[in-house]
């Protein structure tokens, strides 16, 4: 007894060639906006480390004046504005692939989104930090 061996149908290839196409469709821009959200992440920890580094500048300086902005990071540049004896504002603006999100933190504690141009369908606000599309925030 022989044995006929059969190989794919070209609609068989093209109905695989379909469900891959597919699925990446999906997967591409969900693991996107993933991988968004973790940098993301790197300028909300160095804004939110800032804040006690900058009470304890004053405790012993007794200013704001002075104080300098941390370095960069990989997807981030950071300056500090408006210093004077009791107030300053830390701005942490995207760079690279990041670039158009601007994230702030004030001497209140006060956290915005001013910017997130080329972020499709983010939004900025006054009162948090926006780390998703619809306006969502961190806190």
């Amino acid at each position: 007894m022989q044995r006929q061996i059969r190989g794919f149908t070209l609609i068989e290839m093209m109905v695989t060639v379909a469900i891959v196409g597919i699925l990446t469709a999906v997967a591409v821009p969900a693991y996107s906006n993933y991988v968004t959200r973790a940098r993301v992440t790197e300028a909300f920890t160095t804004l939110g480390t800032f804040q006690p580094f900058a009470e304890q500048y004053w405790s012993n300086k007794r200013t704001f004046a002075d104080i300098a902005a941390p370095a960069a990071t990989p997807n981030f540049t950071y300056a500090v504005s408006n210093r004077t004896n009791a107030t300053w504002t830390l701005t942490a603006t995207g760079k690279e692939k990041m670039t158009g999100l601007v994230y702030t933190i004030d001497q209140s504690g006060t956290r915005a989104t001013t910017s997130v141009t080329g972020f499709t369908g983010w939004l900025t606000k006054t009162d948090c930090w926006v780390d998703r599309k619809g306006g969502l925030c961190t806190q």
